[in-house]
């Protein structure tokens, strides 16, 4: 059963906030401006400021409540999730899927892109009626009561969710955790999946490489990267996929230190030049922080890198998707492989090297990829 849903935090709830964010205790800083050991003391004090002073909460969610948002019973668990139909006469089924640290407040400025092309300088014939459902665990959607809620089981929940809509046929979109949730649509429900579009390729994107078959040297060179990289950046992605449980704990109980832990990736992962309210306000980087601190979900949103470290995208030798895939590599993106090894497992009927963004594209640049979404599906609706 689909109901109407508005978001409300209680009173209380903000008040909790307010008198947590007031007691805070911030730690000391061998250099305080630097973001070298982590999250810049004087950044996540301005925004801990922010957060107690100027951050207004109900402004943030009378804006969002004006977004069309729903909950569906999906087995067994309340997934919430926004709802906007396209304008012109054969709009396009779209599920977009947000990832960690984001939320469904990632897509806001993208959705009237996909929505309503023609007024906003694209062709009408490009509409998408746009589905953005929060992972489970995430915002206002419950959390998974038992293991094995990975990507694959939310592919499949997306699924449930797009044909009881009406949608039986339509188009998946990701970054981050939502890249292999769309990819699995494509894999397990390829005479619904018209296409995939990602702007992120996972390493957990595994192709099968027979004894008699060798890596490109593109493909080892992305392999090194990404180990690097792991070995460099990656302690947040080694702890959420083996305790997330212990670190539940800090994030629940400290809005503080959950908006360190998140300020911290926004910084690092997008293409900011080092000055991150130079692309996304303090406004915008709280409601999302918010949004966690309010579903009170932490152990879940941090589970889901355990589950999928569990259950990951493997191929079997000579095993593709059916459905086409595309590719939008934004400048600033996390390691991602080259065209070549999504090619082993996928027809990639686009792959473009974009001019500007990181790895929160729909935030960064929302019109560039409103622009490719719609150019990779054009030829395929």
């Amino acid at each position: 059963m689909v109901q109407p849903f508005k978001i409300t935090i209680a009173d209380n709830v903000l008040e909790d906030l307010r008198t947590r964010l007031v007691a805070a205790r911030l730690p000391i800083s061998l250099d305080e401006t630097s973001w070298d050991d982590g999250a810049s003391l004087t950044f996540t004090g301005k925004a801990v400021d922010h957060w107690r002073t100027r951050f207004d909460w109900r402004r943030q969610e009378a804006r969002l409540n004006e977004l069309p948002q729903f909950v569906a019973d999906i087995d067994g668990l309340a997934i919430h999730f926004v709802h906007v139909k396209g304008i012109g006469r054969a709009p396009m089924p779209l599920v977009l899927t947000h990832g960690w640290p984001g939320s469904f407040t990632e897509f806001e400025r993208i959705i009237p892109l996909l929505t309503d092309p023609g007024a906003h300088g694209g062709d009408p014939r490009d509409s998408f009626s746009v589905v953005v459902p929060s992972l489970p665990g995430f915002g206002f959607s419950s959390a998974p009561r038992m293991t094995g809620t990975g990507s694959r089981t939310i592919a499949g929940m997306w699924h449930h969710l797009m044909t009881s809509l009406g949608y039986e046929r339509y188009g998946a979109q990701g970054g981050d955790i939502g890249s292999g949730v769309s990819l699995w649509l494509a894999r397990l429900f390829p005479a619904h999946v018209i296409g995939a579009h990602l702007n992120y390729v996972s390493a957990g994107l595994q192709p099968t490489i027979l004894p008699h078959e060798e890596m490109t040297a593109e493909e080892a060179r992305f392999r090194q990267t990404a180990a690097d990289w792991a070995a460099k950046e990656g302690a947040y992605s080694a702890l959420q996929s083996t305790k997330p449980q212990t670190l539940a704990y800090s994030l629940s109980d400290s809005p503080t230190g959950l908006a360190a832990w998140i300020i911290e990736k926004f910084q690092a992962w997008s293409d900011c030049n080092g000055d991150l309210e130079s692309i996304l306000s303090l406004d915008t980087i709280l409601t999302d922080i918010s949004l966690y601190w309010f579903g009170n979900n932490l152990n879940a949103s941090l589970r889901l890198y355990k589950e999928n470290r569990l259950d990951p995208l493997v191929f079997a030798p000579g095993e593709r998707l059916k459905p086409p895939v595309g590719m939008a590599h934004f400048p600033k993106e996390l390691p991602v492989p080259p065209r070549s090894w999504l090619e082993r497992v996928a027809t990639v009927t686009r792959w473009s090297e974009m001019s500007a963004g990181g790895h929160f594209a729909a935030l960064e640049q929302p019109q560039l990829l409103a622009e490719e979404i719609r150019a990779f599906f054009r030829p395929i609706r």
